[in-house]
């Protein structure tokens, strides 16, 4: 049975000029995931990443740090959705009662229900693309392989509500915890693909907490 091992990318530039890039800590991130991911013995993984800079430089130092000898495959389908133009379109005005995280948080339930077409992706085609990426995922892997993606955390937040069920409320809450650098895994059988973990985060426990970081 394929595993497959979707990996949020380390921390990016917040309040940079360029968001996406990995911060310092972002790489340290990285590499520790990646030693996770080496301790976990992956079938002959099949690494792939989304084409932002933030998920293919966390795919190249994980794979450096697990030893994976394989090329990096990039898919557009595993990219973020823009979050400043998400804010733009949905998010109240900020206010000194209003953090940042609650601002997003407004934004996505209210993206996850607006049935529009106009003004940006919507969430239909997001998580219709998202959904697409993984469905075609197992045909690379085969019976004795397994998968490592890097990606970002509203499209776990996506991929698992899918999975679960979960109205906007769940997937909101989902993407409000979701750890940089976590690993969220999925089996993919006869019966279809199903979620056995959500953010395993332990390789920044004790010593490695120093690295723990949501946004």
């Amino acid at each position: 049975m394929p595993l497959i091992c979707l990996v949020r990318h380390g921390q990016a530039s917040a309040g940079a000029e360029d968001y996406d890039v990995l911060s310092g800590p972002g790489r340290a991130q990285a590499a520790a995931v990646g030693r996770e991911l080496a301790r976990r013995g992956l079938r002959d993984p099949h690494l792939v990443s989304g084409t932002l800079a933030r998920q293919r430089d966390t795919a190249r130092l994980l794979a450096d740090a697990a030893g994976f000898g394989g090329p990096l495959h990039q898919d557009p389908r595993w990219n973020e959705y823009d979050h400043l133009d998400l804010l733009a379109r949905y998010a109240p005005a900020s206010g000194r009662t209003v953090s940042e995280q609650d601002r997003l948080d407004h934004a996505l339930l209210a993206w996850t229900r607006d049935p529009g077409t106009t003004g940006g992706e919507t969430w239909a085609a997001f998580s219709g693309r998202v959904a697409a990426g993984l469905a075609e995922l197992p045909a690379a892997l085969g019976r004795g392989r397994d998968a490592v993606v890097v990606t970002s955390g509203g499209v776990l937040a996506a991929l698992c509500g899918a999975l679960l069920s979960l109205p906007g409320e769940g997937i909101a809450a989902l993407h409000r915890v979701t750890v940089n650098a976590s690993v969220t895994t999925l089996a993919v059988g006869a019966s279809g693909t199903t979620l056995l973990t959500f953010n395993e985060h332990a390789h920044f426990a004790g010593d490695g907490r120093r690295l723990l970081t949501y946004r």
